[in-house]
């Protein structure tokens, strides 16, 4: 094509006509030096490489590229797993904490409570115990008071049989210091 174009170029009717097309791309093939021997091995070897830049450097750079945007796509999906899951977690961390926190809440109240019937109990044994105490320690004070009555009866008896043997001088008989001692004992009772 070039080469008719060339020849077009060469004719005496292209160079009247000058101003037109043929006129622009004999302009072109002057300034480019497009020789139409030399086109065809031209337009072969830059498809040649062509073909070799697509199949060895082109090809393999676009299969890394898709490779890497498809890592980067990999990566944002699990990034935002990651997100949903530290989403979550966070969420159930709240959960577990506000269940923590009533059940430590309700555990202190059960604990109050619990120490105050304790407490209550504890103070109703110790008066319960002192009241014991107290009831002990009056029956021994009454056993202890009827045992110096008894003893100071006795006494009391002896002196006054004594003192009734010395003022009729040692001749009572056994019976009649029964007598003076009971007698004694009925006064000091009453």
């Amino acid at each position: 094509m070039f080469y008719h174009l060339s020849i077009l170029a060469n004719s005496p009717a292209a160079e009247a006509t000058d101003s037109g097309i043929a006129g622009t791309v004999k302009e072109i093939a002057t300034n480019f030096k497009i020789l139409p021997e030399l086109f065809i091995p031209q337009v072969i070897s830059f498809l040649l490489v062509a073909i070799l830049l697509k199949k060895f450097a082109f090809g393999p750079i676009q299969a890394m590229l898709e490779q890497r945007m498809q890592r980067i796509a990999d990566g944002e999906s699990k990034l935002k797993q990651i997100e949903q899951q530290l989403a979550d977690s966070a969420k159930h961390t709240e959960e577990v904490i506000a269940k923590a926190n009533a059940d430590a809440k309700r555990l202190i109240e059960e604990a109050k409570s619990s120490a105050s019937a304790l407490s209550e109990a504890k103070a109703q044994e110790a008066v319960a115990t002192a009241q014991g105490i107290i009831s002990k320690a009056e029956a021994a004070a009454k056993a202890e008071r009827a045992q110096i009555a008894a003893d100071l009866k006795r006494e009391f008896g002896r002196l006054v049989a004594n003192t009734a043997q010395n003022a009729t001088g040692g001749k009572l008989t056994a019976d009649q210091q029964r007598a003076i001692n009971e007698e004694s004992l009925t006064r000091v009772e009453a």
